[in-house]
This record gives C-alpha cells, structure tokens and sequence, in this order.
C-alpha cells in the first residue's frame, strides 16, 4: 500500500481532528522503520524497539498496555529516533525534523494505543488493522 494510502488510513484512525498530514508523517515514519528490517519488518516493532533503545520504553509501554497514555515531547522524539530517520521522514512531508518530532510525539501515544488495541503488537499488516478499528 503506498504511504498516501496508510497516511489517510492512519489520519482516519486518528479521528477528524487530526489531518491527513499526520496521517501521512506517521505513515513516513512506520514506512522508514519498515524499510530498516528492524521488528522482523513489523513497522510498528521497529517503532517499538526505536523508542525503547531511545530512552522511552516506559512511555511507550503505556501506550500499549492498559491505562493512560504518558505524553512525550518532541525533543524525547527527536532523541530516540536516529536523525537520520527523523529527516528522512521531516524530508517527506517538506517540514523541518524539529516539527516533524513535534508533530510525532503529539500523535503517536494516541496511534500505538489504537494499533495495540489488546496490549500487543498485532502481526499481520498495519492496514488491515486500521481498517479493522474504522
């Protein structure tokens, strides 16, 4: 499925307040992360795994588990992911990384909590889930 796609998929899931350029940055960054063979080419576990050896596995747990979401900043985004990701994904929807990271830490607890809706990182593809919580 091509980033547009997922991006207004992953835009939908986030719900009318949220833009399909989120969507879309989103989209970007699971694609990069997917494209590194990291998580057994799970995007979201690549996610995962990013955060965690950034620095914020306890946040990130929170968004898989049950219970409140903990928020992040940009700046703990922009220190988990390596630059190189986060310009590539900065560089895709024509922003500066520093936004992108912004951008990012203000969706992404609420977007794992949804892809993990029973407290695991669901196998199979991220666009069959996301038209399953649609």
């Amino acid at each position: 499925m091509a980033d547009d796609d997922l991006g207004s998929l992953l835009g939908g899931l986030l719900g009318g307040g949220r833009s399909s350029g989120t969507g879309n940055l989103l989209a970007a960054l699971l694609g990069t992360l997917g494209d590194s063979g990291q998580g057994g080419g799970n995007p979201l576990a690549a996610l995962l795994s990013e955060l965690r050896d950034g620095g914020l596995e306890g946040k990130a747990r929170s968004w898989v588990g049950a219970g409140a979401n903990e928020a992040i900043t940009g700046a703990e985004v922009a220190q988990a992911l390596p630059y190189q990701t986060l310009d590539r994904v900065a560089q895709q929807a024509g922003i500066a990384p520093e936004e992108a990271a912004d951008q990012l830490a203000a969706a992404l607890p609420e977007a794992v909590d949804k892809l993990t809706p029973d407290g695991e990182v669901p196998q199979g593809s991220l666009e069959d889930l996301i038209k399953a919580r649609l």
